[in-house]
């Protein structure tokens, strides 16, 4: 078995036999307890687009080839939650959940017993950098050929400045040499173990960073630098948790899509019911699902009388499509209403329509489709609009519902993992439908999302294993945008106007 003798130039070979790993080992660092974002739990374990942010960070690694073995090192007391998390996911290539030490010099010692002797390629990572992304991962293993450290890294945006112990600058360093560090670190196991070993003579030393140990105890050994990303944050105070929630939305909008043949094999024999599939965005899904083979039941308040605010009409429709399949795998809510107008001057009659509607019937839907999508592990798709982010005038009420179809998203999420039940919610841009011409009128095509587009995308979202996110949908700069078809008469309580800001 060949070991790594490229440690220190003192210890180096001429010739240094070749590096021939027998695996590689994913090491997730997971003892933060949380105390900055003030939780009663480690911050590992807090909920983030539907999952806890440690199964996110343990799925990037299970997906990648390159990864042979996750050894995860768990806050104290807290073995037994990580554990349930890795057997609910179902992640094979989880070995050891063991709990970490006191401090990273102990941890990095337990993670080196629990990886045992042998050449190993050895990434240590963050279990609550949830964003890490698959390239990064395969970059930093195929670095370890030609390096026996690596590290990851991005160029600082802004400048740096060194201070003493009033707070008064010292140095202002050169910005384009510096980096801001992230993790996988990587490391051929020799490397590391002889970093460690020498470490233990200095009475002073505090490990703070794996690369750092090398560079202080190994200054001949080279350590590459990949890049890193913007988006590979680590979640530390409670803004992190909203911007990692956020950056979720925008890497799931970019969900690959699949070939026809593809949808087909997907979505062949499943059942879909669609409330407020009569015009725009359920029309064209149900049209969509049906050409790939799904049986779609639309129903709306225009074509099959269905109210989707009314409970017995809503058990009706679900009751109807189920007797006919035997199952529902999709339950899909694009049944919305928009009124215009100044609050104050809103009528009673109104604010109920609006209310009842657009939030009190996806409600409604969501209680009665439970039991139906329990027997599949189906998911229920919602509709938002990005006017939810901040309220707009003369449109308060649509806003104001738009932002809990959100929460209702992400709260259900969380209550319907255990059934295996997911929760989505759609947000896409401002989409041509009749609704949104009754509103705001005829507007310029290229100012707007394609409802074809928005079917797509959340024919997308259905069949994906995606839970509690908000997807956002954009037009791609020059991508064609399909006229709003003609009807005459149609319902504005049939069609979403997915954003409606002017």
């Amino acid at each position: 078995m060949t070991q790594d003798h490229t440690t220190a130039p003192d210890a180096a070979p001429a010739n240094p036999a070749p590096w021939r790993p027998t695996r590689t080992v994913a090491v997730i660092l997971a003892g933060g307890t949380g105390t900055r974002l003030g939780l009663g739990i480690p911050k590992q374990l807090l909920k983030i687009a539907g999952k806890p942010i440690i199964e996110h960070t343990l799925a990037v690694f299970e997906a990648a080839p390159e990864i042979d073995e996750i050894i995860v090192l768990m806050a104290t007391g807290h073995v037994p939650d990580a554990e349930r998390i890795v057997a609910g996911a179902g992640f094979r290539k989880v070995t050891k959940v063991i709990e970490g030490g006191d401090t990273r010099n102990d941890t990095t010692r337990i993670a080196l017993d629990a990886v045992g002797e042998g050449d190993v390629n050895i990434l240590f990572h963050d279990a609550v950098r949830p964003l890490v992304s698959a390239r990064i991962v395969r970059e930093c293993v195929n670095a370890l050929w030609s390096y026996s450290a690596v590290d990851v890294a991005i160029p600082s945006a802004d400048t740096i400045v060194q201070v003493d112990a009033d707070d008064c600058i010292t140095d202002i360093p050169v910005r384009s040499r510096l980096r801001r560090g992230q993790t996988p670190q990587a490391f051929r196991s020799g490397t590391i173990r002889e970093a460690y070993r020498r470490a233990e003579g200095d009475s002073d030393f505090a490990a703070t960073d794996d690369c750092g140990v090398v560079l202080r105890y190994l200054p001949g050994t080279p350590i590459k630098v990949i890049d890193g990303s913007d988006e590979n944050i680590k979640v530390t105070h409670p803004v992190d948790v909203h911007l990692a929630d956020k950056l979720f939305q925008l890497a799931a909008a970019q969900a690959p899509r699949l070939t026809h043949r593809g949808y087909a094999e997907e979505l062949t024999g499943r059942t879909i019911v669609v409330f407020g599939g009569s015009y725009g965005i359920g029309h064209d899904l149900t049209e969509l699902a049906r050409r790939y083979g799904a049986q779609v039941f639309p129903f709306s308040r225009s074509t099959t009388g269905t109210h989707v605010e009314r409970a017995e009409d809503v058990a009706a429709a679900l009751k109807t499509a189920f007797e006919a399949t035997g199952r529902i795998d999709h339950v899909v809510v694009t049944a919305g209403i928009l009124e215009k107008g100044a609050l104050a001057e809103m009528d009673d009659e109104t604010m109920d329509r609006l209310l009842h509607v657009n939030f009190v019937g996806p409600v409604t839907i969501a209680r009665q489709s439970l039991p139906y999508l329990q027997q599949t592990k189906g998911q229920l798709l919602l509709y938002t609009s990005s006017s939810y982010t901040r309220g707009r005038a003369r449109y308060a009420l649509y806003s104001a519902t738009k932002a809990a179809l959100v929460n209702l998203t992400q709260a259900l999420a969380d209550e319907w993992a255990e059934f295996g039940v997911r929760v989505n919610c759609v947000n896409p841009e401002r989409t041509a439908t009749p609704m949104r011409t009754k509103a705001f009128g005829e507007e310029p095509e290229h100012t707007l999302l394609a409802s074809e587009a928005v079917a797509q995308a959340s024919l997308d979202v259905l069949i994906s294993e995606l839970t509690g996110q908000v997807v956002d949908v954009r037009r791609a700069p020059g991508e064609p945008v399909a006229a709003v078809p003609a009807q005459p008469g149609a319902d504005a309580a049939e069609s979403l106007s997915a954003d409606v800001h002017a």
